[in-house]
C-alpha cells in the first residue's frame, strides 16, 4: 500500500513538472503563429479564410496526449531511463531547429537525434554546458541507448499523428505553374505535443524489481518527470488527393518507427549499435521527406482547371456547403440546371433560385452524384466553395 502512494505522489508531482517545461509554452506561441500566418495567406488567396486562426491550436493537444500517456505506460513498464540532460538538450534542439521556420524539422528525428549525438559529442570531450554543469558532470556513459528507444516509440507517434490528423483541415492555396497555368495546392503546417513519462535519476521510486528498469543509469532510485516532446510536419501536396499524400507518408514514418523502435533494442546489449540506429532515423525521416515531395514533383496538377467543370479546392466549416457534404477534389459540373465552367456561370446560376440550390457533382472517382439544400437568409452567399480563379493573387511560381 505505501509503495502504490509512493507511486501516485511521483505520478503528480511528475504531472505538475509538464507545467514547468519551456516547451508546452513555446508550442502554444508557434501554433497561434502557424494560424495567423494561414489565415493571412487564404484572405490573399481568396479573399476569406477556410478554418479560424485557433484551428492548429486545437490540433497541438489532443491525440498527442493520448498517444502520449500510451507510450507512457510502455516506457515506464520496460523501464526506460533517460539522463536528465538529454531531456534538456532535446529542449534546446527543439527550439534551435524551429528557428529556421520550417516546422518539419521539429520532428523526433532530428530534435533527438541531434541531442543523442550532442550526448556522446560532450561526455566524449568531457564538456559542460554553463548553468546545467552539475547536469553534464553526472553523466557516467557515453552512449544512452535508451534515447534511442524514446526516439524509434516517438517516431510511431509521429506516423500516427499524421495519418490520423495531418489531412484534416489541410488549407488550399493557389499558384501559379512555370507555364503560367493558375493551379491549386494543398499545404499542412502542424504542430503537436505528445507529453511523455519518464524515469531520471531520483530519490523517490526504489527499484520494485530486479530487472527493472531495464535500461537503467547505475542509479539505485528514479523519479517520473512527464516531459513535452514537439512533434512538427509540413506538406505540400499538388499531384493528388490531400488525404492519400498525407496519409501514405504518415505510414511511411510509422514502419519506420517501428524499424528504428526494434533495432534500438538491441542496443541494451550493444549500446554502440545505437549509433547506427539513430543515425538511421535520421537519414530515413530525411529520406521519407525527399521521396514524398519528388513523387509529387513529378505528378500533374491536380487541383487545375477541368473541362467537366469547377473543381473544388476548398469548402469552408459550418458552411451550406459542407453541411451539402461536398468534398475537396470534387467537380460541380451544373447549378440549377446549368452547365458551368467558370465562376461567374456558377454564381449567375445560383441566383436563379435564391431559396433553393442543385448541383450534379463529380465526386473523386469520376461517379455523377446530385446534392440539393434549401438556402436561408444569411447562408454564404458564394455556398463556402473555393476554387481555383483567375482574379486571385497568387503565391510564387511552382513547377
Amino acid at each position: 500500500m505505501e509503495l502504490v502512494q509512493i507511486w501516485l505522489v511521483e505520478l503528480l508531482k511528475g504531472t505538475g513538472k509538464l507545467f514547468l517545461h519551456p516547451v508546452l509554452y513555446y508550442l502554444v506561441f508557434l501554433s497561434g503563429i502557424l494560424g495567423v500566418m494561414r489565415v493571412k495567406r487564404e484572405r490573399k488567396n481568396f479573399h476569406i479564410r477556410a478554418h479560424d486562426a485557433y484551428f492548429e491550436l486545437r490540433q497541438l493537444f489532443p491525440t498527442g496526449i493520448l498517444i502520449g500517456l500510451v507510450l507512457s505506460l510502455l516506457v515506464v513498464a520496460a523501464g526506460v531511463t533517460v539522463p536528465f540532460a538529454a531531456i534538456l538538450l532535446i529542449a534546446g534542439f527543439t527550439f534551435l531547429w524551429s528557428l529556421t521556420t520550417n516546422v518539419r524539422w521539429i520532428s523526433p528525428a532530428y530534435t533527438i537525434g541531434a541531442a543523442f549525438f550532442t550526448l556522446i559529442l560532450l561526455a566524449e570531450n568531457h564538456w559542460s554546458i554553463p548553468i546545467f554543469t552539475k547536469t553534464f558532470e553526472a553523466l557516467s556513459d557515453k552512449v544512452y541507448p535508451s534515447i534511442v528507444v524514446v526516439l524509434g516509440l516517438l517516431l510511431i507517434a509521429e506516423g500516427m499523428l499524421i495519418f490520423k490528423n495531418g489531412s484534416f483541415g489541410t488549407s488550399p492555396k493557389l499558384a501559379k505553374s512555370k507555364r503560367g497555368q493558375n493551379v491549386g495546392l494543398h499545404e499542412v503546417k502542424r504542430l503537436w505535443m505528445v507529453p511523455l513519462f519518464l524515469l531520471i535519476p531520483g530519490n523517490a521510486l526504489h527499484l520494485p524489481f530486479n530487472w527493472w528498469p531495464v535500461f537503467h543509469l547505475g542509479a539505485n532510485e528514479y523519479s517520473l518527470i512527464f516531459v513535452p516532446f514537439a512533434i512538427g510536419f509540413h506538406q505540400q501536396v499538388k499531384g493528388m488527393l490531400p488525404k492519400m499524400a498525407i496519409q501514405l507518408q504518415g505510414r511511411r514514418v510509422i514502419v519506420l518507427g517501428v524499424f528504428v523502435t526494434l533495432f534500438s533494442i538491441a542496443g541494451y546489449w550493444f549500446p554502440l549499435s545505437s549509433i547506427v540506429t539513430a543515425g538511421i532515423a535520421v537519414l530515413g525521416r530525411e529520406l521519407i521527406s525527399l521521396l514524398t515531395s519528388m513523387k509529387d514533383d513529378n505528378l500533374p496538377f491536380y487541383f487545375s482547371k477541368k473541362n467537366q467543370g469547377l473543381m473544388i479546392i476548398g469548402v469552408i466549416p459550418d458552411s451550406p456547403a459542407n453541411k451539402m457534404e461536398l468534398k475537396v477534389g470534387e467537380i460541380i459540373s451544373k447549378a440549377n440546371g446549368v452547365l458551368v465552367r467558370d465562376e461567374k456561370v456558377f454564381y449567375e446560376a445560383l441566383q436563379k433560385n435564391r431559396a433553393h440550390c442543385k448541383l450534379e457533382v463529380l465526386d473523386t472517382n469520376g461517379e455523377i452524384r446530385f446534392v440539393q439544400r434549401a438556402l436561408y437568409e444569411g447562408d454564404h452567399h458564394e455556398l463556402g466553395i473555393l476554387f481555383v480563379q483567375d482574379e486571385r493573387k497568387y503565391d510564387v511560381k511552382i513547377g
